[in-house]
């Protein structure tokens, strides 16, 4: 498995110039086929397969990443309702498996609403995670962590813990010291402890790498730790998030207006432009200690 190629570029240095070879983040095609129980005209159960997803990604940690686009978007509520995540289809030489992912469910058939989920026209990019979703109230509803929410729940994490995250997560991304071009979702302890690790050229792919990581070890609702990105705070993210039940989310870069209201409505604690000692509260500061 490499998700780096090598290419030979020519850099430009004020007045000198050289070639040289360069390493880049490698970006391909996955698609996402689910595999369930359906019943036909006859009313006779069959089983049926779908695509429900195409997005470019970083090769690597693939059955992470469908169960956790399957999981953020409601399809799926835990891994025990999984009987196999496996690549199909010829193989690519170069990766040692196909560009398409298959999860094949286990029994029960899809409730209706998830079947009505299936006949939404899924396409994701390695920039957008989310399509056809208009209203926080939409996502309110397929949510099961937000009918509790409440200001007691969530991590307690010290100002001192909160502005080491930032460096951490940097320690830890092999693949952008190699090339400078992926994002970064670390899930970590209260105490500042990295749990988790996913890097993506994909934010919203990095972040769901994370979340079917933890659905496979049965961490589902991540409530007690603390979700640190390497980049921008958007909307897709704080729903991703808020789905795995995550109740902090830091980063480097700066939330847009919905992801802020989106946090607010979800209790969840919003920590954005996260650089050396300082950074800005845009929801949830009373778990800062």
């Amino acid at each position: 498995m490499t998700n780096t190629s090598s290419i030979s570029i020519l850099r430009v240095r004020e007045n000198e110039t050289q070639f040289l070879d360069d390493r880049l983040a490698v970006e391909e095609p996955l698609e996402i086929r689910l595999d369930y129980l359906s019943s036909n005209n006859t009313a006779q159960t069959v089983r049926a397969q779908k695509s429900v997803s195409i997005t470019m990604r970083t090769p690597g940690d693939d059955a992470d990443l469908a169960l956790g686009f399957l999981f953020t978007e409601g399809l799926i509520e835990s891994s025990e309702q999984i009987e196999s995540v496996k690549h199909c289809g010829p193989a690519l030489a170069h990766l040692g498996h196909s560009n398409v992912i298959k999860v094949t469910m286990k029994g029960a058939s899809l409730s209706p609403s998830q079947l009505k989920s299936l006949e939404r026209n899924f396409y994701t990019t390695s920039s957008c995670g989310v399509c056809g979703k208009s209203s926080i109230e939409a996502l309110k509803t397929q949510n099961k962590f937000t009918r509790t929410a409440s200001r007691e729940e969530g991590p307690l994490i010290t100002r001192e813990t909160l502005i080491s995250l930032p460096e951490k997560l940097r320690e830890a991304q092999a693949v952008f010291d190699r090339t400078g071009g992926l994002h970064a979702s670390g899930l970590f302890t209260s105490d500042g402890k990295l749990v988790s690790l996913k890097e993506d050229v994909g934010r919203h792919n990095a972040l769901d790498k994370i979340i079917g990581a933890a659905l496979q070890t049965h961490a589902v609702p991540l409530d007690r730790h603390v979700l640190m990105l390497s980049g921008r705070i958007s909307f897709e993210l704080v729903q991703k998030a808020s789905m795995a039940g995550l109740k902090f989310i830091a980063a480097v870069g700066a939330p847009s207006s919905l992801a802020v209201e989106l946090a607010k409505e979800m209790q969840i604690t919003l920590v954005g432009f996260l650089r050396g000692s300082s950074f800005n509260v845009y929801s949830g500061d009373w778990r800062l200690q």
